[in-house]
């Protein structure tokens, strides 16, 4: 009997000292726990997050051509792949940003102009691949998702920049 007792107070005590569970929102599986915190820390400037997507977009895209330029021993295609797939993950948080701060209506004329100019670029890299790159083969819908998904995120942001209010303009007296 003092057994059991003893058991159910035990098994009572458990869940009060068991580790609470974690609040924060979950990470993406192609950010790195750095990239993470980084994006954790910018909550509130939606220019900041958008412009740290970007990067880390330009970071994966490098990565790639490096991957290309100098193939690994081992898993080279799969390394290929989830590198644009990665890419585009972030190239599509940095348009979703957009569209957040656009119904918000939150001062994001920087997150638009630089998402822009920068899918501009890595598009210009994307189709390059796409005519000339080597082994195509292994990446070849990968590299055509990201192609589609850069296109979306320029034309959105092209979009966004005629929705979003112009800036204050000071008038001399």
């Amino acid at each position: 009997m003092k057994s059991r007792v003893w058991l159910l107070l035990l098994s009572s005590c458990i869940p009060a000292v068991a580790p609470p569970a974690r609040a924060a929102s979950p990470q993406k599986d192609y950010l790195t726990a750095l990239e993470a915190d980084k994006i954790r820390d910018a909550e509130r400037d939606t220019n900041e997050r958008i412009r740290l997507f970007l990067s880390f977009a330009e970071d994966r895209l490098k990565k790639f051509q490096y991957e290309l330029e100098h193939p690994s021993t081992n898993r080279h295609s799969d390394m290929l792949n989830s590198l644009l797939n990665a890419y585009v993950g972030c190239v599509d948080d940095a348009a979703d940003l957009i569209q957040l701060g656009l119904e918000k209506q939150d001062n994001i004329r920087k997150g638009i102009d630089l998402m822009s100019s920068r899918t501009k670029e890595f598009l210009v890299v994307l189709e390059k691949l796409s005519a000339e790159g080597p082994d195509k083969e292994l990446y070849k819908d990968n590299l055509d998702d990201a192609i589609e998904g850069t296109r979306d995120a320029m034309n959105d942001a092209e979009k966004a920049k005629k929705k979003v209010a112009p800036p204050p303009i000071r008038r001399k007296n």
